[in-house]
């Protein structure tokens, strides 16, 4: 069986609620009938709340359910994760029952009236909720959650107000009835006076100065004007110099005379919500800076120990508000720091012969950081490992650091020029004689010896090296070698990056080099630029 009538007796709501079947859904709010302890029979409205909107409708709707106390609320939850009501059966005669009666007492006319205007009282009409009659009594069994304005809940509740005072009212007799004409007498001319003050201030009402609200809370602001008696309207906007839920500005403008009844229109501070980005695995400078991009702060810092989950001391665990959640800007990120692995120990193995990628990722897995590279000439392949520190198999704390020594490639020049050498001479094939028809092959003569014409000595020269390193140079160890005829040597060695960002680097006395030549920045060990050379 599918649709909303199929059970799920698998799935339990917060833990203590089995589902029996799913009733309805409605919007964001699903309604199921469960089974509680001991078998008896509730129904769950459970909110699926995935926005801060939705968060504060809900606390919103508690207000409301709390405020009334309807007869069939037995529970209502909100925390994280959970946001649900938890309903039961009200016994009663339904209310549209009560209304299509031709006679209705005159108890139960009064008592639905005063139960429609609580209800309007906090945004809900009489069609909002399931009504019950109990006696005289109405009892709300369930209340649906809804946002009404004044002219929609009038609109609603003028087909069960009509039907209520429609028919025949049987009237409460009371002993001494007749004398209520008295005070009838006295109401009628204190409705007269009373009338005829009404008419006086509606055709002239008083006029008074309208008060500065900007940058109040929204309902102080509000209360403080009402109490003038100016009437209030809300609209949303956006201010950075505000914080959110305060009073950006106000129409007509603070000072205005303005008569009593008349609008004041209030711009609430009420950004867009933005993401919460990922910062777990940060410093907690790195977590300012991603805060910062995101009009976010840092909240409370907590420091916990980091052993169990394996975390460098001083960077984050774990967050609050999760990544990728929805909040509002200016909000405060909480975060737990790692105060680092407590006696934890590491090794790593012999890393020489690895190259360098292969030696910084067997650091990396023990928990070692590799901070420092240098580099030596050798006849080995390039960056190959040639020493490490520490040693191979000896233990050290969690988060060591890892200096590596890789090779370079040797540069020797020429101890002598190998002159002109003589080509060899060209190769003729020998000829196969055929053995049917022996025939003897004409004597081969030797090829004349040619001497090759001797190759134009290379152009030499002098140059010079001229460079300005940048200011973000990326970490790592920088050497400057000259690329010629000849090969290839170092002319600056090895200096850390630190040292190096923003400075000059140039030759203090001119280069010689052998034809075509280039300079190249090697960063630890591999090419990073190039550089034409300067002629002198």
């Amino acid at each position: 069986m599918t649709g909303p009538d199929a059970p799920d007796q698998s799935r339990l709501i917060d833990g203590k609620y089995r589902v029996l079947r799913e009733l309805a859904r409605q919007e964001n709010v699903t309604i199921s009938e469960v089974s509680a302890a001991e078998g008896v029979t509730r129904h769950v409205a459970w909110f699926d709340v995935s926005t801060p909107a939705d968060r504060q409708a809900f606390h919103a709707y508690r207000t409301v359910l709390r405020t009334l106390e309807p007869a069939g609320l037995t529970d209502v939850v909100a925390r994280p994760g959970a946001f649900y009501a938890v309903w039961q059966p009200v016994t009663g005669t339904p209310l549209d029952d009560v209304l299509a009666q031709p006679v209705k007492s005159q108890e139960t006319v009064e008592a639905v009236q005063a139960l429609a205007a609580r209800l309007a009282a906090h945004g809900y009409a009489l069609t909002d909720a399931d009504i019950v009659m109990n006696g005289h009594e109405p009892q709300i069994a369930y209340l649906r959650p809804a946002t009404r304005t004044p002219e929609d809940i009038a609109t609603l509740n003028a087909p069960a107000l009509a039907a209520l005072s429609g028919g025949r009212v049987k009237r409460r007799r009371e002993p001494g009835a007749w004398l209520t004409f008295v005070p009838g007498l006295l109401f009628l001319g204190g409705a007269i006076y009373l009338g005829g003050q009404a008419a006086q201030i509606y055709l002239n009402p008083p006029v008074r100065e309208v008060a500065d609200v900007a940058g109040q809370e929204a309902q102080d602001a509000a209360r403080k004007l009402t109490a003038q008696g100016f009437r209030v309207q809300y609209t949303e906007g956006q201010s950075g110099a505000r914080e959110i839920g305060q009073i950006i500005r106000q129409e007509p403008q603070a000072g205005t005379n303005l008569p009593v009844g008349r609008l004041v229109t209030l711009t609430v501070n009420n950004p867009p919500s933005v993401a919460v980005p990922r910062v777990e695995e940060m410093t907690v400078d790195q977590v300012k800076s991603s805060l910062k991009d995101g009009a976010l702060v840092l909240g409370k810092v907590l420091t916990v120990d980091g052993t169990l989950t394996n975390t460098a001391k001083g960077h984050v665990i774990a967050q609050l508000p999760q990544p990728g959640s929805q909040t509002q800007p200016g909000q405060p990120v909480q975060v737990l720091v790692s105060s680092g692995v407590q006696g934890k120990e590491t090794w790593i193995p012999d890393l020489t012969g690895m190259t360098y990628e292969q030696a910084r990722e067997y650091a990396r897995a023990a928990g070692l950081v590799v901070n420092r590279v240098k580099e030596q000439p050798s006849d080995e392949p390039a960056n190959t490992v040639l020493e490490q520190v520490p040693a191979p198999y000896v233990r050290v704390e969690v988060g060591s650091p890892v200096t590596l020594t890789v090779a370079t490639a040797r540069y020797a020049p020429p101890t002598q020029s190998a002159g002109n050498l003589q080509l060899p001479p060209p190769y003729v094939p020998p000829v196969t004689a055929e053995p049917e028809a022996p025939v003897t092959p004409d004597p081969v003569q030797p090829p004349e010896e040619t001497t090759p014409e001797p190759a134009p000595p290379a152009a030499t020269g002098t140059v010079t090296f001229d460079y300005t390193f940048p200011a973000d140079l990326p970490d790592g160890s920088y050497s400057v070698v000259v690329r010629d005829d000849d090969g290839q040597r170092e002319v600056m060695a090895a200096m850390d990056a630190g040292t190096l960002r923003g400075n000059v680097a140039r030759t203090d006395q001119p280069i010689p080099v052998n034809g075509e030549a280039v300079f190249v920045i090697l960063r630890d060990g591999g090419d990073y630029a190039t550089v034409t050379p300067l002629t002198p």
